[in-house]
């Protein structure tokens, strides 16, 4: 018996149940009114009864992820190495801050789950002041880790409450150490599940703990190929009802960053389809190509005041190219991808389950004429049974 044959693989998603037995996947649509505990239950209980609890695993993006604000020194070495874990840990960053433009910077209005400071190799002090307590004491955060240089740690230590302080991330040699911070949000995650209560009752039906699905979907990476025909270079987007993920090798960024992994993640919190759709939209108009996509689908504007299935389908169609757009050199953003070496994109998530082959075909090859002026076409690989996640929860 093969080792997938022994586990009840579950994935809860924000849309979504999936449930992977040794006789497929299973996919369900969320009931919202009902708890997820309950809701799932009620779907799948008849399956679920048959395992025990150790053989139950569960992987969740159902809420939401944690959202971070990163404070540090540099671009190219504090904030790129922290916003690097972070994103490799499943979390969702709001927002970076350069310390030296601190005093210019907007304050966030939501709650913040963490903030990450960070700064210096281990031999530098006297990097952060008073700017750094008045900043912190205008926004709403619930925890506050530091992961900076090791002389400034008494004086943080002693004007931030509850400050948590790990290891720095930057080695002497300008390398990342990423392991600490990376485990200590993997453990907040755990928390924040515990505090919600119809995702903390799956705890009922597993002993392991679950994890952030983004995070999990990362660990696939290095396997897709037994079970996809992907050539490399590829990156893989995960289009659901809440966010748009999209998962990429290190090979089609220029870093400077030494780190463990192969793969990493950026998440686009607010281009999904169902949960936020208002967003979307709001991207969508606010795109200079937007509308001579429209156009190109043969569809007007009105389509965003619609309730359809043919709405739904444009909208998926929509955060493809505009998730292109933001990690392509038409956008200046955290990265840029070099998606003219591009020879494979993956694509799973809920949108596997609304459009064809042809129809996100379509949206790639506009994206790469329109913005790239180029008529490169990578091959479109479409994860039709929706079970990528899989292959990282059996790893």
């Amino acid at each position: 018996m093969s080792e997938i044959n022994e586990k009840l693989l579950i994935d809860v998603g924000s849309t979504y149940f999936k449930v992977c037995t040794a006789y497929g996947v299973q996919q369900h649509f969320r009931d919202f009114n009902k708890d997820i505990f309950d809701d799932l239950t009620y779907k799948c209980g008849d399956i679920i009864h048959n395992y025990q609890k150790d053989d139950v695993f569960v992987c969740s993006s159902a809420n939401g992820g944690l959202s971070t604000l990163i404070i540090g020194i540099t671009s190219s070495f504090s904030l790129k190495y922290a916003t690097n874990i972070a994103f490799n840990s499943g979390i969702n960053i709001i927002d970076t801050v350069l310390y030296k433009d601190i005093e210019q910077t907007s304050i966030p209005s939501d709650l913040i789950d963490v903030v990450i400071v960070v700064g210096g190799i281990d031999s530098v002090s006297n990097i952060f002041d008073q700017k750094l307590f008045d900043y912190l004491n205008k926004i709403n955060y619930s925890n506050i880790v530091y992961v900076g240089s090791e002389k400034n740690t008494p004086y943080l230590s002693e004007n931030i409450e509850n400050l948590v302080v790990l290891p720095n991330i930057i080695t002497n040699r300008l390398h990342v150490e990423e392991e600490n911070l990376k485990e200590y949000l993997t453990n907040l995650y755990q928390a924040d599940i515990m505090g919600k209560e119809d995702i903390k009752h799956l705890y009922d039906i597993t002993s392991n703990q679950i994890y952030s699905t983004p995070y999990i979907v990362n660990k696939t990476l290095p396997m897709i190929d037994s079970k996809f025909s992907v050539a490399n270079p590829y990156i893989l987007i995960d289009i659901g009802g809440a966010t748009t993920d999209i998962h990429y090798s290190k090979d089609l960024v220029d870093e400077n960053m030494v780190t463990e992994n192969e793969y990493d993640r950026l998440v686009f919190k607010k281009l999904g389809v169902y949960k936020s759709k208002e967003s979307l939209i709001f991207a969508a108009k606010n795109n200079e190509f937007v509308y001579e996509l429209l156009a190109h689908l043969k569809v007007t504007e009105n389509i965003f005041e619609e309730q359809s299935e043919k709405a739904t389908r444009v909208l998926m169609q929509l955060a493809i190219f505009l998730v292109l757009c933001k990690v392509s050199t038409y956008r200046k953003a955290y990265v840029n991808l070099k998606l003219l070496a591009l020879n494979s994109v993956v694509f799973t998530g809920g949108i596997t389950k609304v459009l064809k082959q042809e129809e996100i075909e379509d949206i790639v090859s506009f994206f790469y004429k329109k913005i790239l002026n180029s008529e490169h076409n990578p091959t479109i690989v479409l994860d039709n049974n929706y079970d990528i996640w899989t292959l990282g929860m059996n790893k």
